[in-house]
């Protein structure tokens, strides 16, 4: 069995908005959702700015928003998400008997999800509260006394990277094969790649697929701080994300939500979904390498950019754009760069690529997803969107990075790459349904 996949809904939560189109124009007017963090007191932080979702209301999105009131951002924001998409698609949810038609033993999730943060205020007061300063050494007993008052188990077990889906199962009813990965930035990527193989061998008619994270909390931001991987321009935090640019300095890390519905054709046609895109291909590699750095001759990026190529049953001359993983950091962006031309061959040059995270942020395991609805809105409307604040470009990259004005342009097939810490690579490629 080898069936053909489809999407038929998406949904989106992010710093740039609450819902697919309204991110979309904005990319496509060229704003950002970069501000200074809020979520908590980050000023004593090398970098004081982030890209947070505001405004959100959980309960725009739920008739039971009692069922998630404990949910970690990351969980809240798939709520949304999943909403919008499954309104996109006919789905019916919330209710015990849907007459949507859908097998819901045949409809499953797979989500790159992150984990949730711990509360950090009691966290660290139960530390403090369990330290014996006499003796220079923790007095566990205290700790625990602190702990198992004032920290809250709903909280804790949102910690979990499998909650996500937990949520949207609660919200869908959806009861078939569900899966959760966290392999970093590369996370969501690979969740709708696996999603798709297991549709077309025929274990799910229906899945739920993306990712959902945030790290925007004071342990989250301390490690990323400590790799060098975000940008330090704290007096032009507006412009800070500068893919493939030579003034680039690290990445504006996000947070949000990104699903999308993924069906096998049979099913969609014989419902009457609308087709919004086809999955051709998916690609999947490891660096074996540093666990912090690419492989300097991007053999990691290249094998899965090839696999998805062979699984698409493409060549690289059909490829109209490519969404690049782009995330202002020096080395992600020289060795993407260096992938694409070895892949890409004589054609390099002449393919457009960008990074929607020059206005999006890093949204870590909730990126991939988010990337690959704006290639499938790329293929719709025949635009697209742009690599911004690229005004001194790298004399050492020179691809069409689409800089700063989005593009008219046929787009036919559209490829979607991301690349994690750990060496996780993973490609999707999609096209316009006919």
């Amino acid at each position: 069995m080898n069936r053909r996949v489809v999407i038929t809904g998406m949904g989106l939560v992010c710093p740039m908005g609450h819902d697919v189109e309204t991110v979309w124009r904005g990319m496509l007017s060229g704003k950002n959702g970069f501000n200074y963090t809020t979520i908590f007191d980050a000023s004593t932080f090398p970098s004081t700015f982030c890209a947070e979702v505001k405004n959100y209301d959980i309960a725009r999105y739920t008739k039971y928003p009692e069922f998630h009131k404990d949910s970690n951002r990351g969980s809240g924001f798939v709520i949304g998400a999943t909403a919008q998409a499954c309104n996109q698609a006919g789905i019916e949810i919330e209710t015990e008997n849907p007459t949507d038609g859908i097998d819901r033993k045949k409809m499953g999730i797979y989500l790159g999800a992150g984990e949730g943060s711990v509360e950090n205020d009691v966290f660290f007061d139960a530390i403090a509260k369990g330290w014996d300063s006499a003796a220079n050494k923790m007095d566990w007993d205290k700790w625990a006394q602190t702990a198992f008052r004032d920290m809250s188990a709903m909280t804790e077990l949102e910690q979990e990277p499998n909650m996500p889906a937990a949520h949207i199962a609660l919200m869908t009813g959806a009861r078939g094969p569900t899966r959760s990965c966290l392999t970093a930035c590369a996370a969501s990527t690979q969740a709708v790649g696996e999603a798709f193989k297991m549709i077309q061998k025929g274990s799910a008619d229906v899945m739920f697929s993306g990712g959902a994270h945030s790290m925007i909390h004071p342990l989250g931001i301390t490690g990323f701080c400590r790799l060098t991987a975000l940008s330090k321009r704290n007096d032009d935090i507006y412009t800070a994300s500068r893919p493939f640019s030579k003034t680039r300095d690290g990445f504006v890390i996000g947070e949000g939500a990104a699903i999308l519905i993924l069906e096998s054709l049979e099913h969609a046609q014989k419902r009457g979904a609308k087709i919004l895109a086809e999955l051709i291909g998916y690609g999947s590699s490891s660096d074996a390498f540093r666990v912090t750095d690419m492989h300097e001759d991007a053999r990691g990026a290249v094998q899965a950019l090839e696999a998805a190529l062979k699984d698409a049953k493409i060549n690289y001359s059909d490829v109209n754009y490519v969404s690049t993983h782009g995330t202002s950091t020096s080395e992600n962006d020289s060795i993407e760069t260096k992938a694409l031309k070895k892949v890409f061959k004589d054609k390099a040059k002449n393919t457009p690529v960008s990074s929607v995270k020059s206005m999006m942020g890093h949204l870590i395991g909730a990126t991939g997803a988010a990337e690959l609805i704006t290639c499938v809105l790329a293929i719709r409307d025949n635009i697209l969107p742009p690599t911004m604040n690229l005004n001194e470009p790298d004399p050492e990259l020179d691809l069409d990075y689409v800089p700063n004005e989005p593009r008219k342009a046929q787009v036919d097939i559209a490829v979607n790459e991301s690349f994690g810490f750990g060496g996780q690579n993973n490609v999707v490629v999609v096209k316009r349904w006919e």
